[in-house]
């Protein structure tokens, strides 16, 4: 996916994983151990914020598509696999949900990073 399709396609993630974060979180609350499914809904609840604010500040931030890529995917790995776990009691597969923690992280670093590494003209 080039850069210029994946502008848009952060925008839509981010609506997907606010309808996500706040149906889990509706289901969590409805079910007998709401942890998991609350664990997921939190995750995308706070990283679909986060991605709308890297769309909107794409032109400025170099770091931009990456530290969206990074959060994207971290968001969904680690989402799915509680999800996964809470419905069917096992994992998305091993260390999905570590794997994903590990890339929100590094896209929060992209994100830091991108304080030295702004654009020259914005």
């Amino acid at each position: 996916m080039q850069n210029g399709q994946l502008r848009p396609a952060i925008l839509f993630i981010a609506g997907l994983m606010g309808v996500y974060g706040v149906a889990s979180a509706a289901a969590a609350s409805h079910g007998a151990d709401p942890r998991l499914l609350g664990g997921a809904s939190a995750m995308c609840l706070a990283h679909a914020p986060a991605l709308i604010a890297l769309y909107a500040g794409w032109a400025s931030l170099r770091t931009a598509p990456l530290a969206a890529l990074l959060l994207s995917v971290g968001t969904a790995l680690f989402a799915a696999d509680l999800t996964v776990r809470h419905f069917l009691g096992h994992g998305l597969f091993p260390m999905s949900a570590p794997t994903g923690g590990v890339l929100m992280m590094a896209g929060w670093l992209a994100v830091t990073a991108g304080a030295f590494f702004r654009r020259n003209d914005a």
